[in-house]
């Protein structure tokens, strides 16, 4: 028994097609939602999740659809062409609305035309958060925290009164003169003074404004924190990265300036937001299906190499957009609010030539009906027992199933939170351009998908999902002490690990869950199969984003954690692993195999 290739690549064109939006959709919409929108990471998460939530509800319902079409082009083709075609006229709605939001924006683009941009920002005077090297009146809570202000020093060891004191507790002590709330003022001053802690807390809650140098980033006003002639004088880039003034100010005051516009006008999110939930159920309802066809067509303990053919064609429709954002600059600090209409369109394109080669070329009833016979040729004890749609999972296959769910949920929380948050992290932190980066990943995973197939025929499915998740990990673990500084290869080599550790993991999880599967039911554990995963995406780019919005270092720590536990609920695995491929005589001998 042997894999037919052919075939296998054919059917994958539908997943080809899949993964090329995905990818197109996570490293673009994102930049839109922040750079355009001026959204917080926290609202792009929650807006990054809708695809997922969708999905907890879609891909098992019409996973389960499939299962009992009766359509004369197979089970899973219909949804595959409807939802394909739909998804691709909502990509061009999608392009519309994001050209109507880039020409608000073009007149505060820096790149265009600096002193223009510059100019227009300032006097619009967006609010921002930074910390100032200059004083600012602000309320005394958004100057310094409590407990750094419970924990000022009064006088140094020469007697004199500490330059803080001065600029933070005497302002403070002096707006309180004349409030009765207080008791004895003068009592106040000299525990205050003192350093007693509850003296000063008290003051501090009377959160007075004073004018100070801050100790903390606030939010202001961006004449607060720099002058006009400075402002228009700031450095945009050096060595081909963004300088810290421009990171600081004018980055922000730009996502303000977005916010600002979408204030005063919301239509444009609103239509870009609801043409983009029709896209994500138009993308939700063939998903399952188009994953479910692959094990359809292809014999059980062929499912691992079957498998890694079909994530290969993702990896491929995945890479090609990576380097059409390479062509076209999208991961260019100096493209962050250009115009996608063209990449959008160009995907589309892509997208409808796949779905031609995928309805042209494969026959889905006639190759299932073949791996249904081939199996039962080698395995007729097997088939009887799978016959029977009565049969319910042992209680070890149902403790075993609930693992790999749990470990699928675990690792997606991990990564999803670095393939939907990368380009903005690159941008922001790095100052670097993501494609490259993740170009290179997938081509290291693209390389890995065929010997990792081969590997897990091997040594089992479990094992070498272990090793994926260790290698994960571990970049994950290294990435997240990556700087703007750091040598450009570093992260690259991180994500080439990367990428070959999320490989071995996708390869062999998925026909790890349908290996699970009774009677004709492998729709519904496809469903099962991308609830968890799903589940998991849904609530990471919320969960990550909080933590993007308090430190954007916390994105690989964050992912590293979970990936982490699920090396845990993975090791106790017992079932779900692949049966020794059987082989006829002909093929013991070295011949072809039939047809």
């Amino acid at each position: 028994m042997k894999l037919n290739y052919k075939r296998t690549i054919l059917v994958g064109f539908a997943f080809f097609l899949i993964c090329a939006f995905w990818q197109a959709y996570d490293t673009i919409i994102p930049k839109i939602l922040t750079d355009k929108f001026g959204m917080s990471q926290t609202w792009s998460g929650v807006i990054m999740a809708l695809d997922n939530v969708l999905a907890l509800f879609l891909l098992p319902i019409f996973g389960a659809i499939s299962d009992k079409c009766k359509s004369k082009r197979g089970k899973r083709t219909p949804f595959i062409i409807i939802g394909t075609m739909v998804a691709c006229c909502a990509v061009l709605l999608l392009a519309f609305a994001d050209s109507m939001q880039t020409a608000k924006m073009a007149q505060v683009d820096p790149f265009r035309d600096k002193d223009a941009a510059l100019v227009t920002l300032y006097d619009a005077d967006p609010v921002i958060k930074a910390q100032p090297d200059k004083p600012v009146t602000e309320k005394l809570s958004k100057l310094i925290d409590k407990k750094d202000f419970a924990a000022i020093k009064t006088t140094e060891s020469t007697g004199e009164i500490t330059s803080d004191y001065r600029t933070f507790v005497e302002p403070a002590l002096k707006a309180a003169e004349g409030r009765a709330d207080l008791g004895d003022l003068d009592d106040l001053k000299t525990k205050v003074a003192d350093g007693e802690e509850k003296a000063r807390n008290t003051l501090y809650d009377t959160d007075p404004v004073i004018t100070a140098t801050p100790k903390k980033q606030v939010e202001s006003q961006l004449h607060n924190f720099i002058s006009k002639e400075d402002f228009r004088k700031i450095t945009l880039m050096e060595d081909g990265k963004t300088t810290d003034d421009f990171d600081t100010y004018v980055l922000t005051a730009r996502e303000s300036y977005a916010a600002g516009t979408v204030k005063s006008s919301p239509a444009v999110l609103i239509m870009f937001i609801v043409v983009l939930l029709i896209l994500l159920v138009a993308m939700g309802v063939f998903r399952s299906p188009a994953v479910a066809l692959m094990p359809d067509v292809t014999p059980k303990p062929l499912r691992s190499k079957g498998n890694a053919i079909i994530n290969l064609m993702g990896a491929l429709g995945g890479i090609l957009i990576l380097v059409l954002g390479i062509i076209l600059g999208t991961g260019k600090v100096e493209n962050t609010v250009m115009g996608f209409a063209v990449f959008f369109m160009i995907v589309t394109a892509i997208m409808i030539i796949s779905l031609l080669i995928f309805v042209l070329t494969v026959k889905e009833p006639l190759w299932a009906k073949e791996a249904e016979e081939t199996y039962e040729r080698y395995y007729p004890e097997e088939t009887e027992r799978e016959e029977d749609t009565s049969r319910k999972l042992t209680k070890g296959e149902k403790i075993s199933l609930i693992l790999i769910l749990a470990s699928v949920a675990l690792w997606f929380m991990g990564y999803n939170a670095v393939s939907s948050k990368y380009s903005v992290y690159a941008g922001s932190v790095l100052g670097k351009d993501y494609n490259l980066t993740l170009m290179i990943a997938q081509g290291a995973a693209i390389l890995s998908y065929i010997p990792v197939g081969f590997l897990s025929s091997k040594i089992g499915r479990r094992k070498a999902i272990l090793i994926g998740i260790g290698m994960l990990t571990t970049a994950f673990t290294a990435a997240a002490f990556v700087t703007k500084n750091s040598p450009d290869w570093l992260m690259t080599a991180m994500f080439v690990v990367a990428g070959i550790g999320w490989a071995t993991i996708n390869v062999n999880s998925f026909p790890m869950v349908v290996e699970l599967a009774t009677g004709s039911k492998t729709g519904r554990y496809t469903g099962f199969y991308y609830t968890a995963s799903m589940a998991a995406q849904t609530v990471t780019p919320i969960l990550s984003g909080f933590f993007l919005d308090i430190n954007m270092r916390t994105l690989f720590p964050y992912a590293l954690i979970f990936t982490g536990l699920s090396f845990v609920t993975m090791f106790f695995v017992k079932h779900g692993d692949s049966k020794p491929v059987k082989k006829s005589a002909l093929e013991a001998l070295g011949g072809p195999e039939d047809g």
